[in-house]
């Protein structure tokens, strides 16, 4: 299953960037889906269910460098 996320900008002025987020089985590497979740097994390889998540982050902004440096 993968699930992503269009970039935002919160109303404090922070930005939470694109992102998306894919869960797999451990074990075989099986894509689930959302029902597949719930269960205790893997659907393909039949393995107790262990989930292994994989995040991907796209920066979309360069936040301005301010104040004093080094």
């Amino acid at each position: 299953m993968k699930v992503t996320s269009a970039p935002q900008t919160l109303p404090d002025g922070s930005i939470v960037p694109a992102h998306a987020v894919e869960v797999v089985c451990a074990a075989c590497g099986f894509d689930l889906d959302a029902s597949e979740l719930d269960a205790d097994t893997c659907s393909d390889c039949g393995a107790t269910l262990s989930l292994q998540r994989s995040v991907a982050i796209q920066i979309t902004t360069v936040p301005s460098a301010a104040g004093a440096t080094m």
